[in-house]
């Protein structure tokens, strides 16, 4: 069943966070994931969460998004993500 990942990402330095994209792409295209939502306007209907940018991922497994996000590949993309970038994220698996 597939899985998604939302992270809520607040950008500090859009130069950085370019070389990043340029690494993460195809990097998730290899392992079949897709973006559903980069950063497209959002608004809140209930609660008190003020996410920053939305990026909904979807992967074809709980088990391929962990196995990329612990990969060595995602994890040196990640220090570059995390030098210029703050980020809350969390995955769940989808309806097959």
């Amino acid at each position: 069943m597939p899985a998604f990942v939302i992270f809520d990402v607040e950008i500090n330095d859009m130069e950085m966070y370019q070389e990043f994209m340029l690494g993460v792409k195809p990097a998730l295209e290899k392992v079949g994931a897709k973006y559903l939502s980069r950063g497209g306007p959002h608004k809140v209907y209930e609660g008190d969460w003020e996410p920053r940018r939305i990026v909904l991922l979807e992967f074809p497994t709980i088990e391929a998004w962990e196995e990329f996000y612990n990969g060595e590949t995602y994890q040196g993309l990640k220090a570059v993500r995390d030098a210029c970038s703050s980020a809350r994220l969390v995955g769940v698996e989808g309806l097959s």
